[in-house]
Parts: C-alpha cells; structure tokens; sequence
C-alpha cells in the first residue's frame, strides 16, 4: 500500500473550544497522524507558517482572527498557500459555505462532526496535498535535469 493509498500527516486542529479540539483529536487517533492545536486565528496562522502542517482543520468563529480571515492570510503567504483546508464549524447557511470557499477553503464540514465523514475528508485532502507535493518534486527535478542537460 502507497503513502497516497493511506496518507498520514501533520494536522493542524484550530479551534477556540478545546472539547472541539480533543474531539476532533480523539476521531483521527487510530491513525498515526502528527496533531498540532491553536486556539485562535493568530496562533492558527503562527502555527501553519512555523510547523508547514499537510492539513489544517480550521473552525470558522475564534478570537483574534476569524477562520475566513486566517484561511485569506494562509492563501495569501507563499509558505502555507497550498496547505489544504478543510473549514469545521457549527454554521450551516449556504451563505457561509460561499464565504468559507471564497477565503479560500478547500472542504467545508458542519457540526456536529461525524468520525466517518470527517476521516473520509482527511483521507481524501491529505492524499491531494501528497500527490501534490510529489509533482512538485518532480516537476523540480526534471527543471535540474532540464538546465544540466541544456548546451551551455
């Protein structure tokens, strides 16, 4: 079985509620995935630039920075812009859902969190951020073979 069969990573859990957190912590524990946490949008975005999570579970109302605001300053920083995230919160309008994907959220999920569906989005976003990040190698690799290869 391939790492992109069956991904682990480094997860990054932000939210203000701790229960949230552990929870959230307590549904991905049968994998060995690296937890980080953050209570709060500033700790979320300190966090995200120092550790480079594979993946950040990001509730939408915190102190210091909304989810919204976190989510356009980690796609606005060249070093987090391609972390995937997946927004968890207990809003559940449509206009929300729109407000999560413009600041640029990759997956939406509602509370109450089922370990199920919650699983299947890790899975799923952890296994894009691999697959991306190995075409990137590649695509540097073939750039070095590319200029060593090139008549100078």
């Amino acid at each position: 079985m391939s790492q992109t069969d069956n991904p682990v990573g480094r997860i990054l859990i932000a939210d203000d509620n701790e229960q949230n957190r552990e929870l959230l912590e307590a549904y991905l524990s049968d994998e060995p995935h690296e937890i980080l946490m953050a209570a709060d949008g500033q700790e979320t975005v300190a966090v995200a630039r120092e550790k480079q999570p594979d993946l950040i579970l990001l509730d939408i109302m915190m102190p210091k920075m909304s989810g919204y605001e976190v989510c356009q300053k980690l796609r606005a920083d060249e070093t987090t812009a391609k972390i995937p995230v997946l927004m968890v919160t207990a809003l559940k309008e449509m206009g929300d859902i729109e407000k999560a994907v413009a600041a640029g959220a990759d997956d939406f999920l509602t509370k109450p969190v089922h370990r199920l569906e919650l699983k299947t989005r890790v899975r799923s976003l952890l296994r894009v951020r691999h697959l991306s990040n190995e075409r990137d190698r590649l695509l540097a690799y073939l750039a070095e073979v590319d200029s060593s290869a090139s008549p100078k």
